[in-house]
């Protein structure tokens, strides 16, 4: 049985008074209330149909943040005599929409939406139509228990296609990328942009800089380089900078994309499950196991993270919990 694949979000903000609420839809076609989701056009991921969807159904550009998970069921298609079952997987992401942009907004009915609602965190399960959507929202719901529902990510990202060094007379931090790697280089932009990056780091080395340079042209942020976290300074044994930009970056609390070698990386990963006091497992090994212009998104838990370093300022070690939340890798195709 086919699959129709789709994506959607749960949008949620915090009022002045601390209070989550989430967005939810009601359908023109089915009059029920749901969360913003869609169909996958060809070509497109599902991190980019996920915003787009929410865009086209609530108005709403959002960000994307950590991953809930997907709900399958069974759909029929066609007409009459011709429907046919089909199976369709919903993939979802949790999306923070400022408070302030959230009650400034001004929705506009369309074909498919002609209502949304900010419900209170605890009215949500009852107000929902299907039992598939209220396991979804279950999800959130412990995230938001246990304080893990605010996020922001750190995605490490392996360069694009090079030239071989067998085939290049020239130093390795000056290998080009291929007409492939350059193909990778476009492709990998809106995927990356779905998460919401504020930040662009890169390996000095040309292959890196050039890998993300589609993307800091199409979202205008600035690109920066870092010698610390090429192949060269790796395999010198140097590994500070490596732990220095990390705790850099966990500090800020702001979503950034690293780009680096495949040698690197899995120094970097254990640098992000040290830095949030995470566990270590096979987990990070598997992110970091990519072909190139591959990358994985780790989601790191804003208000966990802040605990975690109370307590350990305070020397208090019971009660750690993990700052990393999820972590989802892309792998591109061309």
């Amino acid at each position: 049985m086919d699959t129709i694949f789709a994506a959607g979000t749960v949008c949620w903000r915090e009022t002045k008074k601390d209070e989550i609420k989430v967005l939810l839809i009601r359908r023109v076609k089915h009059q029920d209330w749901s969360f913003p989701k869609g169909k996958v056009d060809k070509g497109e991921s599902l991190p980019v149909a996920a915003v787009r969807e929410t865009y086209e159904e609530t108005g709403l550009a959002i960000e994307l943040a950590v991953n809930l998970g997907t709900i399958n069921y069974t759909v029929s298609v066609g007409k009459g005599n011709e429907k046919t079952s089909r199976n369709k997987t919903v993939q979802y992401w949790a999306a923070k929409v400022p408070n302030k942009i959230a009650k400034n907004h001004d929705f506009v009915p369309n074909d498919e939406v002609f209502k949304i609602k900010w419900v209170k965190l605890d009215k949500v399960a009852k107000k929902l139509t299907y039992p598939a959507d209220r396991e979804l929202f279950s999800v959130f719901e412990k995230l938001v228990s246990t304080g893990l529902h605010d996020t922001f990510s750190i995605t490490l990202l392996r360069h694009a296609k090079a030239l071989p060094r067998a085939e290049s007379t020239m130093p390795d931090s000056r290998r080009p990328l291929t007409d492939q790697g350059l193909k990778q280089a476009l492709k990998i932009v809106p995927t990356l942009e779905a998460f919401g990056l504020k930040q662009i780091y890169s390996s000095t080395a040309l292959r890196c800089l050039d890998t993300v340079a589609p993307l800091a042209e199409h979202t205008g942020i600035e690109v920066h380089p870092r010698e610390g976290i090429s192949q060269d300074a790796w395999e010198s044994g140097e590994t500070r900078p490596l732990r220095e930009l990390i705790s850099e970056l966990v500090n800020k609390n702001i979503s950034t994309v690293v780009c680096s070698h495949s040698p690197v990386l899995p120094d970097l990963a254990r640098e992000i499950a040290a830095e949030t006091m995470s566990a270590p497992g096979r987990y990070l090994a598997s992110a970091v196991e990519l072909p190139t212009a591959a990358f994985s998104v780790f989601h790191i838990s804003k208000d966990n993270y802040e605990l975690n370093q109370a307590k350990n300022m305070s020397n208090h070690d019971s009660g750690i919990v993990s700052g990393i939340v999820a972590v989802e890798t892309y792998p591109i195709k061309i």
